[in-house]
């Protein structure tokens, strides 16, 4: 995995953009919507959302005067296949190991 491709991992360190990112799991919200569930500010929310959209797991849309943000989900598909790669190569030397125990 290259540093750009664990971006996305580093991104969701933050346990903010965690939240955030399991809100817009079930549906679009505004910027406003997401501070009302969370400890912190609007200008920090936005904030959030900006980085979560530079790595591409956030997308938005103009809605009037309002932003309205749900998640991308070629970019959550991304961080899946990630995943994916890194549990079957575990695995696998981990079958590995115990094949040479035996």
């Amino acid at each position: 995995m290259t540093y750009e491709e664990a971006e996305g991992w580093t991104t969701l360190a933050d346990p903010t953009r965690r939240t955030i990112l399991t809100r817009l799991a079930e549906g679009e919200h505004t910027v406003g919507e997401l501070t009302d569930a969370l400890p912190v500010s609007q200008p920090a929310v936005s904030q959030h959302l900006k980085v979560l959209k530079n790595v591409g797991l956030v997308t938005d849309r103009a809605d009037g005067t309002k932003r309205i943000y749900r998640l991308n989900e070629a970019g959550v598909a991304a961080l899946r296949d990630q995943l994916d790669t890194f549990w079957k190569r575990t695995m696998s030397g981990f079958e590995q190991l115990m094949e040479e125990d035996r």
